[in-house]
């Protein structure tokens, strides 16, 4: 009589527990792993402790080597990976300049385009045609960030180039891996996706339309992304334009980070065209953020720079206009062209 009592105690104890687990929701593949993206950066605990990156393409030409061009492009070595983000206005400047400067890119198996204009999606195909004849999986995958492949419709027909593009792209065999929130792509390293803009930056000049899934609106280039390096010295930040604006970028990233110091922005940060008061309130935002080194690179522009420099509190050794081969290193900071210096 005992032992049947203590079964059947058992077994209510099991139906309850059954009832229990089944009210707790499930968690799909899909909220799983967007609850795993979601979670901040900072706890990713991979630092990067070796880092290079070389300009391959921008306005400046600062040595013999290399032709400079409206765009942008820049190999990113880290660790043992190598990435290309960007490449180029035209469909041979980046291939031309890397073998100027004696860089071979045929083992750079991935690249990142940080949004959809010209100046910086133009090379994609002749350097993928041409680096996969020594080695197939050369630039085979490209990632981007939602947003890239929206239609921008203008008076003349599709503005949006890349929609061709991803079409020829792909018939060589490439894939796209398309990005809507923060994404480690390899140890250390970090890709932004869209920029949320919580300051209203206009950093960008055109005035064209995108149509989204909420319908067709000004084109503030909503797929726009950065490379964030998660380093031994703090953080690196590497842009095409950044048309999200660097105050936003910064922003988001040091909030991921632990609000980790800011040890080097790369690339261009479009304000070229901005106010004295613009650029003020720029520089004194990134000396809050402790940044270290500005190697400002295509659309920054070199007046721009120059007053960042000064309101930062940078020096000439480490707030410098961009210029192909020129680069920047954890041990050595930047490292100019003798025209830049």
């Amino acid at each position: 009589m005992a032992m049947r009592t203590h079964a059947r105690f058992l077994t209510t104890l099991a139906a309850i527990a059954i009832l229990s687990l089944s009210s707790i929701p499930k968690i799909g593949p899909q909220l799983a792993e967007a609850q795993a993206s979601a979670s901040s950066a900072a706890d990713s605990a991979a630092q990067i402790r070796t880092l290079k990156i070389t300009l391959l393409s921008t306005m400046l030409v600062a040595d013999m080597a290399g032709m400079g061009e409206w765009g942008f492009s820049a190999l990113v070595e880290a660790d043992g990976h190598r990435i290309l983000l960007d490449t180029g206005a035209h469909p041979d400047t980046v291939l031309q300049n890397a073998r100027a400067l004696n860089i071979d890119l045929s083992d750079v198996n991935e690249v990142i385009l940080t949004h959809n204009h010209w100046d910086h999606v133009s090379g994609l195909l002749t350097l993928r045609r041409e680096m996969m004849k020594k080695n197939p999986a050369a630039l085979s995958v490209v990632h981007v960030a939602k947003g890239i492949f929206y239609s921008r419709p203008s008076a003349q027909g599709e503005a949006n180039t890349m929609i061709a593009i991803r079409k020829e792209y792909e018939a060589t065999g490439g894939k796209f891996i398309e990005h809507s929130e923060y994404a480690e792509i390899f140890p250390g390293a970090w890709l932004t996706g869209p920029v949320p803009r919580k300051y209203p930056e206009h950093n960008w000049s055109a005035t064209g339309k995108v149509q989204t899934p909420e319908g067709l609106v000004e084109d503030n280039i909503p797929e726009d992304q950065s490379l964030v390096l998660n380093t031994t010295r703090g953080l690196v930040v590497v842009t095409g334009c950044g048309h999200a604006g660097i105050v936003n970028i910064l922003t988001d990233a040091t909030g991921k980070f632990g609000d980790r110091p800011v040890y080097g922005v790369v690339g261009g940060l479009h304000l070229f065209p901005a106010t004295d008061e613009q650029l003020n309130w720029t520089g004194d935002e990134l000396k809050e953020f402790k940044v270290a080194n500005l190697l400002g690179a295509h659309c920054t522009g070199i007046e721009a720079v120059y007053r960042l420099r000064e309101r930062v509190g940078l020096t000439r050794k480490s707030a410098v206009v961009g210029s192909v081969g020129s680069s920047f290193t954890l041990t050595e900071g930047i490292i100019p062209g003798a025209l830049a210096k």
